[in-house]
């Protein structure tokens, strides 16, 4: 037998081996499977199938041609964003809004997780997780509608503020408070619900390692830094890098809801601008080129996020 054919044989039987064991997982593992179903078809329905339409942003598309139809036009939608007076207003305050919910909402839902996971009392327990949950159940348009009621001239913000002698104004159109909004409640929004990840991981820890902390002579704070933090370290990289890698998608339904033309200055992302110069201007072409680049940012920076943990600490998502 020649080189050649030995070496088919050996990936064809490694091959053979790869899907014997796929087989053999699948049947025993056959109800996760199914369970899992629905959401694949839909990623595939949804979110795959759709990506052939991207090469429209290459294209001065027209409806009425189809894609295939239309006029193809390379780069010519990329170099217009780039150079459009939009482009650095856009970039910046993507960046900033994501940037500081990063770092101000990323950490708060640990500390809440930490702060629980030292309650003695089940009952309080439950009550507080409940309530920092709720908010993540309520719809965004009912958020967003109390935010504009809190936020107006005669709401309850400016109604605790005219107590300190500070005189009432509609919050929401001025542009230096927008992201503090729109930050603030964000993390009341999602904290309850983003703890619930580390809370589980809190739960994964061997008790015993807090048993020979407490021998040790180690009093809490001790314990905290040497046995809690390193025992869900692995599940906060990998939600760090994830966060990390959403950076550019701040998301566009909470902005429009309570952006307005005197906060564009601040408030304007790339998602409100892809909102506006596809579906309200009907540029398909240009934003989905707008689109295309936004996502080929976020990948960047969610694969480089990736390398370097996995070089600095091990732990990656690949």
């Amino acid at each position: 037998m020649s080189e050649l054919e030995l070496n088919s044989e050996i990936i064809y039987k490694k091959n053979m081996s790869l899907w014997q064991k796929i087989r053999k997982d699948f049947k025993k593992h056959k109800y996760v499977y199914a369970m899992a179903l629905p959401m694949i078809v839909f990623f595939i329905l949804f979110h795959y199938i759709p990506m052939g339409g991207i090469v429209i942003a290459f294209k001065d598309f027209n409806p009425r041609l189809g894609i295939h139809a239309s006029k193809w036009v390379g780069l010519k939608h990329f170099k217009a964003f780039f150079s459009s007076i939009y482009f650095g207003r856009t970039i910046k305050n993507t960046l900033l809004i994501s940037a500081y919910s990063l770092l101000w909402g990323f950490p708060a839902s640990i500390i809440l997780a930490l702060l629980l996971n030292e309650i003695t009392r089940e009952r309080f327990k439950r009550v507080v997780q409940t309530v920092t949950y709720l908010p993540h159940f309520i719809s965004l348009v009912v958020i967003c509608g109390m935010i504009v009621d809190f936020t107006s001239t005669d709401g309850l913000i400016n109604s605790i503020l005219a107590n300190f002698g500070v005189e009432p104004t509609n919050l929401l159109t001025r542009p230096e408070l927008f992201r503090t909004i729109y930050i603030g409640t964000g993390i009341w929004q999602d904290i309850g619900w983003d703890s619930i990840i580390y809370l589980s991981a809190l739960s994964g820890i061997n008790p015993t390692l807090y048993e020979a902390a407490t021998i040790d002579g180690a009093g809490r704070w001790k314990q905290l830094w040497h046995v809690t933090l390193p025992g869900i370290a692995p599940t906060i990289i990998i939600m760090l890098i994830l966060n990390i890698g959403g950076l550019m998608s701040v998301g566009f339904e909470k902005i429009i809801l309570l952006y307005n033309p005197l906060t564009w200055e601040t408030s304007d992302v790339i998602s409100s601008y892809i909102y506006r110069k596809g579906i309200i201007n009907a540029n398909y072409s240009f934003s989905t080129a707008v689109g295309l680049f936004e996502s080929a940012i976020g990948f960047t920076l969610l694969a480089g996020a990736n390398k370097l943990s996995k070089k600095v600490s091990e732990t990656s998502l690949w």
